[in-house]
């Protein structure tokens, strides 16, 4: 446990593991404090409507929100607003010239689609929150006008004060806020989803089928995050003084996993959107294909998957920058001319791999769930045992174990495997 005491030796790091333990902790409490005018004795009564009617649906909410909608608190949206509002934005940023110059300004550009970013979210929030509150009718201990203003009021601040900690998180903590915030939640489920497991009391092979796919699954998941495909680089001869030196050979490392778990991320959210969609008068069509596992289902998260993936790699990995990057540094592939033409093999390969990953992706969030299915508890394994859920937390994880190691090699202590 050398590496441990290494960690804690490092008063940066020290203080960013305590940052985001604190913050979790404030997260957790919020997840328990109901919204104000809410009888109850009607939370178990709306848990077991609820989880009754919406499915897989209600997996999803629990999922996104740590639990929260499950006790109508105050945290019951989650961070999925502000998740939503990052995506209009990132898209808007491609098409808009105005919000592509911005992203370009480098961190400065950065800051102001952030704070774009968030105020994109005060409409999705209100719009979400009105809708969510038009179903809580039933379960109101004063149903007026001015107790629906308050609920959507507290529905509201509870998303703003989630996306402040994960801001908190990513600035001051270990790691991207909004993705820690939704682990954290999938995390804290884990003893109330293993304890129904048991007071169902499933057959030793049961057991053991759903550990074995749980395992393969987090192997899988590993492998495929930490895959690379490695481009070889010549470096240009250069002159100094009198002497020609040769230039070097070093490689591009290509992630397959490009958007690391962010599709899954998105596209968990975007299930969501036809259900509140459903809300509004007249639309129940819409969300009548995604109450169950089926067809429309899984067609609409496989895109949603592949779609965003492509997006979300091609937003932080532009074939023509880089090109133009090694083209600047004096780097080129082997029997590739600099410049367009590399462009267009870097292109090529990019679009190969990421296929090859959200292929991966979708496979990996969808097989638990048919397992699942066909020994009979698919509402407790697709909740954290495996599917979108595995992924999130293996991502994370994996993500702040990076993050942690390149900390301990920067201060020349050994990493999580006495590396140097």
């Amino acid at each position: 446990m050398t590496w441990l005491r290494n960690v804690f030796r490092i008063p940066e790091l020290r203080s960013r593991i305590f940052w985001t333990l604190g913050l979790l902790v404030v997260f957790r409490i919020g997840s328990h404090i109901p919204l104000p005018g809410i009888d109850p004795d009607a939370i178990r009564r709306f848990t077991g409507e609820a989880s009754r009617s919406l499915g897989g649906i209600w997996n999803l909410l629990q999922m996104l929100s740590g639990g929260a909608v499950g006790h109508l608190a105050l945290f019951s949206l989650g961070i999925a607003p502000y998740i939503t509002a990052s995506i209009i934005v990132q898209l808007l940023s491609k098409l808009h010239p105005a919000l592509e110059a911005i992203s370009k300004d480098g961190a400065r550009g950065q800051r102001k689609l952030k704070q774009i970013t968030i105020y994109a979210t005060l409409p999705v929030c209100l719009l979400q929150a009105s809708l969510a509150v038009s179903q809580l009718s039933p379960f109101l201990v004063s149903k007026g006008f001015g107790a629906l203003v308050l609920l959507v009021t507290g529905l509201t601040a509870g998303t703003f004060f989630l996306v402040w900690i994960g801001e908190q998180i990513t600035e001051r903590g270990l790691g991207n806020g909004a993705s820690v915030l939704i682990m954290a939640g999938i995390v804290a489920r884990m003893p109330a989803i293993v304890r129904e497991m048991i007071r169902r009391e499933p057959g030793a092979d049961v057991l053991v089928l759903i550990l074995l796919f749980h395992l393969a699954a987090v192997v899988a998941t590993v492998f495929i995050s930490q895959a690379q495909r490695r481009i070889p680089l010549q470096h240009a001869s250069h002159v100094r003084g009198r002497r020609l030196r040769m230039g070097g050979r070093h490689y591009l490392p290509l992630r397959v996993l490009t958007a690391g778990v962010m599709p899954i991320i998105f596209a968990s959210s975007a299930l969501v959107l036809p259900e509140l969609i459903g809300f509004v008068p007249g639309m129940d069509w819409i969300r009548a294909p995604f109450r169950g596992p089926g067809f429309t289902l899984t067609l609409f998260y496989v895109s949603a998957i592949l779609f965003l993936s492509y997006f979300w790699t091609y937003v932080y990995f532009s074939p023509s920058e880089i090109a133009h990057q090694l083209r600047e540094n004096g780097s080129f592939i082997s029997g590739i001319r600099p410049g367009a033409h590399t462009a267009e093999v870097l292109n090529g390969i990019l679009s190969r791999i990421t296929l090859c990953g959200a292929a991966c992706l979708a496979a990996i969030a969808l097989v638990p769930g048919f397992v699942a299915r066909a020994v009979g508890m698919e509402h407790l394994i697709e909740a954290f045992l495996g599917g979108s859920g595995l992924l999130i937390v293996v991502g994370v994880i994996l993500d702040l174990l990076h993050k942690i190691e390149a900390s301990l090699l920067l201060h020349h202590y050994g990493g999580f495997l006495g590396r140097k």
